[in-house]
């Protein structure tokens, strides 16, 4: 009898039918799983892939609130007893937020999957959603994970990306190790192999040009790009099989890394510069999402949201803030406006900022270039999240609330607290 594979499912998934037929191409027996089916259910399963897509329309961040399902507790449970589990694009996303990749001891959050990275020539020459084929090279042995079987170290496959938050980032020291332990699986690469480090080689500025990392035993990948999509990718699958037929052979490798605790601090603002608090006219949806995710949590607040733009001018100020404005670069007159940031009883705000503002940058780039204001010298771009503790001690619910990590991943971001 063939392998049997939940095909896990998320609000918002959107290749099942890809992933189901990649399956079957390679004799493994997929079924569709959704993820509020009881999730005992799973341990009857083989093994698991976790389908791209947008779950919960990638709100706050792509995976996050996914993650925090309770199937992937079940998921988790799986993994442990050596089934391998293969997460695609936004299933890559969600096994990261979870902690399953690169599988630091009680699954901390390790690296961390952000907005991509399209610079050519000292320029932004995109940021956001990106949709191409890529050259993905094998960078470790046959043997090394549960997904590699059927190729051999060097050998590139060609298969479809379409993401927008792909960049795989992982701090230095635990990069160096990931490396040693054969855990950095696929890299970009270009028509003859080369690792080269630019657009479009490196479709989306992963370090290390990184499109899939496996935890330290080898039984779980976490893969960007789209094998599904492709008979190209075959070999992912096929290998799998073999896995599971040859009774999941896990590796003995561990994976140990120390990161500090992040310390959100307080935000200063510049009396230098211009802040602009951006509100919605129209239902802020992400916001619903984000509020409903924490109460499913037994968290009781609620949650607003704002856009946050810090603005640098030299000279006129007034006259600089009228020209952006004229421009509708940074809001949308006819669903956003500028406001104040919300001050209430029992609530605190968290200004949120990507450490490299993808976003700011190419808005930069335009107000300058595009439209020639000369006098804009520096923009920031940011995200304040506005909690409302309903219930119980407020600091202890915050700190709940950002150890789920909802709001931000401390690798790809900054938090700082307004007062």
């Amino acid at each position: 009898m063939s392998a049997s594979i939940a095909i896990i499912q998320f609000p918002g998934s959107n290749t099942e039918r890809e992933t189901l037929m990649a399956c079957r191409r390679t004799s493994l027996n997929p079924i569709e799983f959704l993820w509020n089916e009881p999730a005992e259910k799973l341990s009857n399963f083989d093994g698991f892939v976790i389908v791209g897509g947008f779950s919960y329309e990638d709100r706050s961040r792509a995976g996050v609130i996914a993650a925090l399902d309770p199937i992937m507790k079940q998921i988790k449970i799986e993994a442990e007893k050596g089934k391998p589990v293969l997460g695609i694009c936004n299933g890559a996303q969600i096994l990261v937020e979870s902690g399953l990749v690169p599988g630091l001891d009680s699954h901390r959050v390790g690296v961390a999957l952000t907005d991509n990275k399209r610079v050519k020539g000292g320029h932004v020459v995109g940021v956001g959603y990106y949709n191409a084929w890529a050259n993905l090279k094998m960078s470790v042995p046959s043997n090394r994970c549960a997904f590699t079987r059927h190729l051999n170290t060097g050998d590139f496959i060609n298969i479809p990306l379409a993401h927008g938050e792909g960049r795989f980032i992982v701090p230095d020291e635990l990069l160096e190790k990931m490396i040693a332990n054969d855990q950095t699986v696929y890299r970009y690469c270009d028509d003859d192999g080369n690792l080269v480090d630019e657009f479009p080689t490196n479709p989306n500025g992963s370090i290390y040009n990184i499109a899939a990392v496996c935890n330290p035993v080898g039984n779980v990948m976490a893969m960007m790009p789209h094998p599904e999509r492709t008979e190209n990718g075959d070999a992912i699958f096929s290998s799998m099989k073999e896995f599971i037929e040859k009774g999941n052979p896990v590796t003995n490798h561990n994976l140990s890394f120390d990161r500090p605790h992040y310390e959100v601090t307080d935000y200063k603002a510049n009396p230098d510069v211009t802040e602009w608090i951006i509100d919605m006219i129209i239902a802020d949806n992400e916001a619903t999402s984000i509020h409903n995710a924490l109460n499913h949590l037994g968290l009781d607040v609620t949650v607003t949201r704002q856009a946050h733009w810090e603005i640098t001018t030299k000279g006129d100020r007034s006259d600089i803030l009228k020209q952006i404005d004229a421009t509708g670069e940074l809001y949308n007159s006819n669903k956003e406006f500028i406001s104040e940031i919300k001050s209430a009883e029992n609530t605190a705000s968290f200004l949120i900022r990507q450490k490299e503002d993808m976003l700011g940058r190419a808005k930069f780039e335009s107000l300058t270039e595009r439209f020639e204001i000369d006098k804009l010298s520096e923009l920031k771009r940011g995200v304040v999240w506005n909690l409302t503790v309903n219930g119980g001690n407020f600091e202890v619910v915050l700190k709940d609330i950002l150890n789920t990590h909802i709001l931000f991943n401390s690798l790809s971001h900054e938090c700082y607290r307004i007062n």
